[in-house]
This record gives C-alpha cells, sequence and structure tokens, in this order.
C-alpha cells in the first residue's frame, strides 16, 4: 500500500498500479523466470511491474516487456482489469491492468529481475505451483476468450 496525505490533511492508504503483458505467438506464451531475489522468486510469470510517474499504461507496459524480455512489442487488446484486494500472491493490493501483445523485434537482454526465458505452448503450461501471482488463471482467462482462433 501507498500510504500519503492529501492536500487538506486527509490520510490514505492507496494501491499501486501495475501492468503485465501476454505474449502470444504461435499458440505460445512467453514466460519469464522471476529472479530468486524477488517476491514469488525462480517462479513462472508474466511479464510486467509498476506503472512509472508521468507515463500511460500502454507505455508502461511496452517498457516493462522491453525491460524483462528484451523484445519491442505491439500492443494488440487490453484483456483485463484485475482490481481485487485478495489477489493471491499479492500483498500490496496492486491494480494489474493486463495487455496481450504481440512481440516485434528482440533488440536487447533481458534485465537482471529474469533469469531465463521460455516460450511455452499454450496447451503445455507450467503447473500451478510453479508460476507466480495469479498469472496462470490470467492465461486461462486469455485461452478461454479465443479457444476458437487457437490451432488444434
Amino acid at each position: 500500500m501507498i500510504e500519503c496525505t492529501f492536500e487538506r490533511g486527509t490520510a490514505a492508504n492507496l494501491r499501486h498500479v501495475v501492468v503485465d503483458a501476454l505474449l502470444i505467438q504461435d499458440n505460445q506464451v512467453l514466460l519469464t523466470r522471476r529472479a530468486e531475489r524477488l517476491r514469488e522468486g525462480g517462479k513462472w510469470a508474466i511479464p510486467g511491474g509498476f506503472m512509472d510517474r508521468d507515463e500511460t499504461t500502454l507505455e508502461a507496459v511496452m517498457r516493462e516487456v522491453l525491460e524483462e524480455t528484451g523484445y519491442t512489442c505491439e500492443i494488440e487488446q487490453l484483456l483485463t482489469v484485475l482490481d481485487k484486494p485478495d489477489r493471491r500472491g499479492d500483498d500490496r493490493q496492486n491494480v494489474s491492468f493486463v495487455f496481450v501483445a504481440k512481440p516485434i523485434a528482440k533488440v536487447q537482454e533481458h534485465d537482471d529481475e529474469v533469469t531465463e526465458l521460455k516460450w511455452f505452448p499454450l496447451d503445455a503450461l507450467p503447473a500451478a505451483a510453479e508460476m507466480a501471482f495469479d498469472h496462470l488463471e490470467i492465461i486461462w482467462e486469455w485461452i478461454k476468450e479465443n479457444d476458437e482462433g487457437l490451432d488444434k
């Protein structure tokens, strides 16, 4: 939670804004293995992170994808906004804007928050215990919405 005081002296605990990206290509999703020093370290996750001041959600998600995967990307759609205060693995009550993105070009290496990148077939995802936060459920939501368009 973010503790702040408003202009009139009123105190408040606010929630963080984060962005996440499903990078989908050829019926595969790109996942990152989180560095051990991070919360949910060692687990697979979709790329994402905190939105910086003075950037839009689109700018934030493209920056996070570049930092964590090395890929530039094109945003295809806003999949969902997750705002439940009791999200699994979330101790900060983050509000997450989840986008679907198309990878364009690998232009650099990933940052030190990631130890490994791997493309997973949508029908061979990691087990729930190997996934960070509620990211597996996010992928399942996308699959459910796009089931008819997937190559069988």
